[in-house]
């Protein structure tokens, strides 16, 4: 089987998490949905239709996938993958039998296609050209939901953590000792590699919890499922909240409440994190908190691409781009968005609520003196701590975001200069 995975018009609603990463590469439950794919397909040729400027560093990270290559679309049939979509269930090669398109809510999340007839789909508008193409195909209703804000991964994820659970269909408690699980033992999955301290409750009275390999978790912290703590991640006397996907390679105390870590994030001291999504290089310094809920109890807005969106949730966190920065005491109203590459300096107040990629906030204000070159310095500095690279083609693509968020960034400023908030 050959499958290829495609963002469509409206990966950039997912500002600011997807400004580095395609749409496919968020992670929801245990995987993001390239990953879940591949485990379910393993002997799939991969191949991928991403933003034009995702082209060179995705390529750079993910060397065994084809990207954005028409010869490799020719070649034969391809089952497509829209990179929005959530699917419920585990797909089999049963599912494309009888029918040649999966709908969700009236929009094609799976076409398969002659792979002739694909490739001159993507020559021109391929989002449009593949809805025109999958009407007019044999379909049916199919699982699973669209991702289409930031909050959508947060608000599935306990849902999803619980369908991967029983996907990946293994559970595994050794006998460790002063280790407390509350609920069934076989919702509870610890790899054998994993170090787990005395003296750690986890409860799966609410949800399985899975703890993989080279993962560390320290004495007095309580983790809540559903729940997943990913590979080579520490926790350090931590309260995890149910509804938590901690990614690889995380740093994590304080309390975390229903939230994704996506990986690399260091948020060592205490502090609240809740219903948030945190991307890649991110500090949470401490004491830091992001507001999940309003007094009054009503929805969450979310200003998002110059405009104020509405979730229809009443309980909604940060969304914290990669590379953000974040200094001790950060106030992090909710529904707040920080680009990518920021740096916060917090005065004793709120945050502002939009903090746009590669701005800064200077004692609690907006300011524009944070250069770029300065950013990505920054940047290269946490990865080196992490003997991780800030490659030539990563930053090139830092520099490439930096140039599309400009209008963003200006107007935002500008907004915060007429009002009086801005730090010069």
């Amino acid at each position: 089987m050959r499958i290829l995975l495609f963002e469509d018009a409206r990966a950039e609603d997912l500002t600011p998490i997807a400004l580095v990463r395609p749409v496919f590469e968020l992670v929801c439950g245990r995987d993001s949905l390239r990953r879940r794919l591949q485990r379910w397909f393993p002997e799939a040729d991969f191949g991928v239709w991403v933003r034009p400027w995702l082209v060179d560093a995705y390529a750079e990270e993910q060397p065994t996938i084809t990207v954005n290559n028409l010869n490799w679309i020719r070649s034969g049939k391809v089952l497509v993958v829209n990179g929005r979509w959530l699917p419920e269930r585990r797909l089999t090669d049963l599912d494309f039998v009888t029918h040649q398109t999966g709908f969700v809510d009236g929009h094609p999340a799976w076409m398969l296609i002659p792979g002739e007839e694909l490739g001159e789909l993507m020559q021109g508008d391929p989002a449009t050209a593949l809805g025109q193409y999958a009407n007019s195909q044999r379909g049916l209703p199919t699982s699973g939901c669209w991702i289409q804000y930031p909050w959508d991964l947060v608000s599935q994820n306990a849902a999803q953590l619980i369908r991967d659970f029983t996907d990946e269909g293994v559970s595994d408690f050794p006998k460790l000792e002063h280790v407390q699980v509350l609920g069934d033992p076989t919702d509870v999955y610890i790899s054998r590699r994993a170090e787990i301290d005395p003296y750690v409750v986890i409860d799966a009275r609410s949800g399985p919890v899975s703890i993989d390999r080279d993962a560390k978790i320290q004495s007095f912290t309580r983790i809540e499922g559903p729940c997943h703590i990913g590979r080579g991640s520490q926790l350090f006397r931590a309260l995890v909240r149910k509804g938590t996907t901690i990614g690889e390679h995380c740093r994590v105390g304080g309390e975390i409440e229903a939230s994704v870590m996506h990986s690399y994030v260091n948020k060592y001291h205490e502090g609240f994190v809740g219903h948030s999504y945190i991307c890649p290089w991110v500090n949470i310094g401490a004491m830091s908190c992001t507001s999940d809920l309003k007094n009054d109890y009503t929805t969450v807005k979310v200003p998002l691409r110059g405009q104020m969106i509405d979730s229809g949730l009443s309980k909604v966190g940060s969304f914290i781009g990669d590379h953000a920065k974040t200094a001790m005491d950060s106030m992090f109203n909710s529904g707040s968005s920080i680009g990518i590459c920021t740096m916060v300096i917090p005065g004793g107040r709120l945050l502002p609520r939009n903090i746009p990629s590669f701005s800064s906030v200077m004692l609690g204000q907006l300011s524009d003196n944070w250069t770029l070159d300065a950013a990505i310095e920054t940047a290269r500095s946490m990865m080196n701590r992490r003997n991780q690279t800030l490659t030539i083609t990563a930053e090139r693509l830092l520099r490439i975001v930096h140039q599309r968020t400009e209008q963003e960034r200006q107007n935002v400023l500008q907004y915060a200069m007429n009002h009086k908030v801005f730090h010069e």
